[in-house]
């Protein structure tokens, strides 16, 4: 074969590198606004979201050239042109009581009084995590991602401030990572191009009961899972092309058992329940990308062509056919408000987003208003030339959860409606047929 003939994926490569060029040099000449948060809410995290080059085969970097320290002539070498960009993702050690125990994440952390600011947070955590050195000699700095508020109670209680940075390593040889074994089980690279592939999306099935039970209705934990079932977050299975484990860490076994459903709709719709549907858990399971994490990624992924992750994307729901059914009607009109707000471009509100670590949004004065946004999301699908300072998953999710909680309390008062009616007419029935033998 001529070394002059390309194969399809050797050009899929190639644009993908000059789309995440553009991306990248336009996340370092527009950076996104600094989130305060509410007077009351002083903690802060930083995330990392790293992105390398993995040099192809044919195309060998030059082990003598010094280390690029911008992006332009970072992207001008031959081996970059050909390479892979991918991303790199943390699986948390499992830890009791920790509400991310096992949970796929970005390495990162909360920022410390020493930390000189939020990116510096960022690089600290990431070298602490993973041994990564995130310093300009190893690295660009490209920019920030929307900051978001982090809640939980359906929004009543913040947690934090989540601020998302992005890192270019700069070397083709970077020393293995180091884990730190109490807070990372393992780490994987993934290719960017598998996760803006269609075919990854799925779906991760969470339990919040434990985060509604005693919050507003005092109902027990077990009670309120068997009304709602569990709750359906859109989110996307990790294919990694090198992954590496600490044998230190504490097993998770079970603790992130976040299988995807059925793809069938009317399946999934008629299932009672997605987990009797579902066989046991197997041993090695799926790495799957969800939550406050999917919204982070979501963001950086919106920028990227082909820019139609809001056709990939489905809202939140809940597992228990009926809530599903009322949920939807009680939305429908939201959500088409949304769909035709996004393809018009018109996003009004502020550049930043309020976050839900696992159902709504925090409540702020007007005038410190952020976006509702929960955690299972992907972007809106908008190019860098129209994008505005927000985020894409604010955008789709900002007074979704409001709506949805609507649709539950609906739902709950229809099949209890439903339940009394049954019951009196059953009794009714037991009347008169008692009546009859009475006689």
């Amino acid at each position: 074969m001529s070394s002059s003939m390309k194969s399809p994926s050797c050009d899929s490569r190639i644009d993908a590198i000059n789309h995440l060029r553009q991306t990248l040099i336009w996340l370092k000449n527009n950076p996104y606004p600094y989130v305060a948060g509410p007077e009351t809410l002083k903690k802060r995290a930083s995330v990392a979201l790293i992105v390398r080059i993995q040099p192809s085969y044919a195309h060998r970097p030059d082990s003598t050239a010094p280390s690029a320290r911008d992006l332009d002539s970072f992207f001008a070498q031959e081996w970059v042109k050909h390479g892979e960009a991918e991303v790199l993702f943390i699986k948390r050690a499992a830890r009791k009581g920790d509400r991310w125990t096992s949970h796929v994440a970005l390495p990162g952390g909360r920022r410390d009084p020493e930390d000189a600011d939020d990116e510096q947070a960022a690089v600290r955590e990431a070298a602490e995590e993973v041994g990564i050195d995130l310093s300009e000699n190893t690295s660009i700095a490209v920019g920030n991602l929307p900051q978001r508020v982090v809640t939980t109670s359906w929004g009543r209680v913040p947690l934090m401030v989540l601020c998302p940075y992005v890192f270019l390593v700069t070397r083709h040889d970077l020393p293995q990572l180091r884990l730190q074994p109490t807070e990372v089980a393992s780490t994987h690279w993934v290719p960017i191009r598998s996760l803006l592939d269609p075919k990854q999306r799925t779906v991760s099935l969470e339990d919040v009961s434990n985060r509604l039970a005693n919050q507003e209705t005092g109902i027990k934990r077990w009670a309120l899972a068997g009304m709602l079932g569990k709750m359906e977050f859109s989110a996307i299975q990790l294919l990694p092309t090198e992954s590496l484990y600490c044998h230190e860490s504490p097993s998770d076994d079970s603790t992130q058992h976040n299988p995807a459903p059925p793809r069938n709709a009317f399946k999934r719709f008629l299932s009672l329940s997605h987990s009797q549907m579902l066989p046991p858990p197997p041993q090695n399971q799926p790495l799957i990308l969800w939550g406050l994490t999917l919204g982070v990624v979501a963001d950086f992924l919106d920028l990227l062509p082909p820019h139609n992750a809001l056709e990939l994307w489905t809202y939140p729901t809940f597992t228990m056919p009926d809530i599903r059914l009322v949920i939807w009607l009680t939305t429908y009109k939201f959500r088409e408000s949304k769909r035709l707000q996004l393809e018009a471009g018109n996003t009004s509100g502020p550049p930043t987003a309020a976050v839900e670590e696992g159902l709504d949004a925090v409540s702020m004065p007007n005038d410190e208003r952020f976006n509702d946004v929960g955690m299972g999301g992907l972007g809106s699908g908008r190019s860098l030339k129209g994008r505005s300072f927000e985020s894409a998953v604010g955008t789709m999710l900002e007074g979704y959860y409001a709506c949805m909680r609507k649709g539950v309390t609906y739902a709950l008062i229809c099949r209890a409606v439903g339940i009394a009616t049954v019951t009196a007419w059953l009794w009714s029935k037991r009347w008169a047929f008692g009546n009859v033998f009475a006689r």
